[in-house]
């Protein structure tokens, strides 16, 4: 993309010179847009935000994002415990496969009609859904009904977090947007140390019940903030929904991820079917959308330079996390023969730089550019990757520690960099898209990540050792292993350091591929001036 192009994306950000930093993307937003073009409806703030009142919805999106961040950890912590009193095990994997694919469908869908119909409407629309899903999960009686209600919570998930990064995206200014950024940032590290250790003892001293419920008050709190202290105006206007957008995206995406998913245990059949339907939805979308004039997925943001390196890059970015956040604690009890408390202390090391670099992050942002925080962050990401790729058990935890550490502030610099620039390159009536642009691809790339790095892992397996397939179970759980004989222990203890140390092989490449594409980003653009200097 040529200079001029990247500064046109930068200009939205820049705000007149009365007014004020809490007003400034908001206020500037309109001269985005071309002459002839009406743009969608808009929201505006009625009055510029004094700092107080910023502070409250900060707070109210920080509570917000930590609600839906933290489910996914709380509830894998307490669900041996549900499905042993719900008696329904062969659907344990729909628990979290029916919220991931809730939240990927609706997280594109609530950025496009935040955009329409403004940001407070869309976050009280995403918090009541997740929270009237909370509380139904915590009344199920059967696995069935678990997974039903886990489907609207996740519909209700998938509004939370980028409305509320959207929000914080029109309140402040693109300096300050970087710190803020990063503070939201943050709140995932954060809920990766909080919710196993609450989970554990909701579980332990309470019931399991509350699990879920505990979302309740947390939910009910941001709603109330949001409402008092955000204020908004949408300008009338006759808008139109691209229902047909909405379902074919819905649709498509939906075949796609439970092909991804499940795959491994669907018939060869019925996967070529999914695949193929979902190929074939995704590219009747692509046609409809280019076709609308108001379609869901603003198909123009792809055009942009840095929209689409932020959430490439944020996809790969979230691919390495998830191989580091589901298997690494395999490595620490599998192959090391460490408890579970030692494998969740390595990997909560991440989670603490992860907050510290997204705050430190945002500051060095301002000074410098976003391509260089980006690129710093990469480099953190390959340096921690190749410090796992020589991990050993004879290496012991610590070692594993350090490859977390670092890792972490790879994740904490590259994730704050690409959402703060991309929510910087568009106006007003693009950013809630942007934003979920980002989020979304973020999610898919967590979740073939996932994927990529358990089919790594049972090929190396089913490659090295089939007979390993079975007992591989016995690894993490100290009575299995003393049931095992010493032969048998060490050639399962052999394997799975075998299999693990390929997928730390294949996270070294997504790394490397996420510092080539922040080495893409405009070389010196930051938030302080938003436009690119000779």
């Amino acid at each position: 993309m040529a200079d001029d192009d990247v500064n046109a994306l930068a200009a939205p950000a820049t705000a007149p010179a009365n007014a004020t930093p809490a007003a400034a993307s908001v206020n500037a937003a309109p001269a985005a847009t071309s002459a002839n073009a009406e743009p969608p409806a808009a929201s505006v703030l009625l009055e510029p935000a004094p700092p107080a009142r910023r502070t409250l919805v900060l707070a109210a999106c920080l509570m917000g994002t930590f609600m839906a961040a933290v489910e996914s950890t709380i509830v894998a912590t307490a669900m041996p415990t549900i499905v042993g009193d719900l008696r329904g095990f062969s659907l344990f994997s729909w628990v979290f496969t029916v919220y991931l694919l809730a939240q990927a469908v609706s997280i594109p869908i609530y950025g496009r009609l935040a955009d329409l119909y403004g940001r407070k409407r869309m976050f009280f629309v995403g918090a009541g859904l997740f929270m009237i899903g909370s509380g139904l999960c915590g009344l199920s009686t059967s696995m069935v009904q678990l997974i039903f209600f886990r489907a609207l919570q996740g519909f209700g998930g998938g509004g939370v977090q980028p409305v509320a990064m959207t929000i914080l995206g029109d309140i402040y200014s693109p300096s300050e947007r970087a710190h803020v950024q990063g503070v939201v940032s943050s709140v995932f590290g954060v809920s990766a140390v909080v919710g196993p250790s609450l989970g554990a003892f909701l579980v332990q001293h309470v019931n399991w019940e509350f699990v879920f419920w505990v979302n309740l008050p947390v939910g009910a709190a941001a709603m109330t903030m949001i409402g008092l202290f955000l204020h908004e105006d949408i300008r009338p206007r006759q808008r139109r929904i691209d229902w047909l957008g909405s379902l074919l995206m819905m649709l498509s995406i939906s075949l796609l991820m439970l092909a991804l998913v499940q795959g491994a245990t669907l018939p060869h059949g019925t996967l070529i079917v999914l695949v193929g339907g979902g190929l074939v939805a995704l590219l009747v979308l692509i046609l409809h959308e280019r076709a609308t004039k108001e379609p869901m997925l603003p198909l123009e943001l792809w055009r942009h330079r840095v929209i689409v390196v932020g959430s490439v890059g944020g996809g790969l970015a979230g691919a390495v996390m998830m191989g580091v956040a589901a298997f690494l604690p395999t490595y620490v009890q599998g192959a090391m023969g460490q408890t579970a408390t030692v494998a969740g202390l390595v990997l909560g090391a991440m989670s603490v730089t992860w907050a510290l670099s997204s705050i430190y992050g945002g500051r060095l942002m301002v000074r410098t550019s976003y391509r260089l925080v980006a690129v710093l962050g990469s480099l953190a990401l390959v340096l921690g990757c190749a410090l796992l790729v020589t991990l050993t058990p004879a290496r012991g935890p610590w070692w594993a520690t350090v490859g977390s550490l670092v890792i972490g502030v790879g994740m904490g610099m590259c994730n704050t960099a690409y959402l703060v620039s991309i929510q910087a390159a568009v106006p007003w009536h693009q950013r809630g898209a942007a934003t979920s642009s980002c989020l979304f691809l973020r999610f898919v790339g967590q979740s073939i990540g996932a994927a990529s790095f358990g089919a790594v892992l049972n090929l190396t397996l089913l490659h090295r050792a089939p007979e390993a397939v079975g007992l591989a179970d016995h690894l993490l759980d100290p009575t299995g292993r003393a049931e095992l004989t010493p032969a048998t222990l060490a050639r399962l203890t052999e394997v799975i350091a075998a299999g693990l140390h390929n997928d730390y092989l294949l996270a070294c490449v997504l790394a490397a591929l996420t510092l080539l594409l922040s080495c893409l980003l405009p070389a010196r653009l930051s938030p302080r001036d938003q436009k690119l200097r000779s």
